[in-house]
């Protein structure tokens, strides 16, 4: 068995214990290990838990991600993060999550996009590892040191975090959004923009 298909059964393992004692609680503070897009000194920080498994996360992303990338991130109102919460196929779920967390950090956020414009190719078509091909190939990154950064068990740690943050929180599906640490009911834009508002005092 490979170390990522260890990583990713102890990951398995894992979520249900992790899930079965979660609380609502707060979420967890913007850290060195998050993926980020945005000015740092935005006055609003917007969260998504999401998987690049999850069809209703590839359809925000390719319906609504844009324009909300244009109206607040660009404008310097919103910092925006991506933080991983893994749903089924988990296998497939999983190594996305890390060929992106092992991507170029200025390359992140054009990796979950290319996820999610061929997800669902990859799903009704395959094969998955064309899927993989065409997020590395934009990564910024050789396949060699992405295929490394795959295996190290640092990665999977990451995402095992991140999780573990978001079911704390109380993150029971994907997409969700945090705007300014309070949950939002969705991911329209309207929703979003009216809570962005309301969070810089609009």
């Amino acid at each position: 068995m490979s170390m990522l298909r260890r990583l990713i059964l102890g990951l398995m393992l894992a979520t249900p214990l992790l899930a079965s004692a979660a609380t609502a609680g707060n979420l967890p503070r913007v850290g060195s290990a998050d993926r980020t897009i945005g000015d740092p000194r935005a006055p609003v920080t917007v969260v998504e838990y999401g998987s690049l498994a999850c069809p209703h996360c590839a359809e925000w992303q390719m319906a609504t991600w844009y324009a909300f990338k244009e109206r607040y991130v660009d404008t310097g109102q919103v910092r925006f993060v991506f933080r991983d919460m893994l749903t089924e196929p988990v296998t497939e779920a999983t190594q996305a999550a890390a060929i992106a967390r092992c991507s170029a950090p200025e390359q992140y956020f054009e990796v979950l996009h290319t996820f999610y414009r061929w997800q669902s190719t990859a799903r009704n078509f395959g094969p998955v590892s064309e899927w993989y091909d065409r997020a590395i190939a934009v990564s910024g990154r050789s396949r060699e040191d992405i295929n490394a950064c795959v295996q190290d068990p640092a990665t999977l740690a990451a995402i095992r975090a991140a999780m573990t943050g978001g079911i704390a929180a109380g993150v029971t599906k994907t997409p969700t959004f945090f705007v300014d640490g309070k949950v939002v009911a969705d991911g329209s834009l309207e929703t979003l923009g009216a809570a962005i508002d309301a969070a810089s005092g609009r």
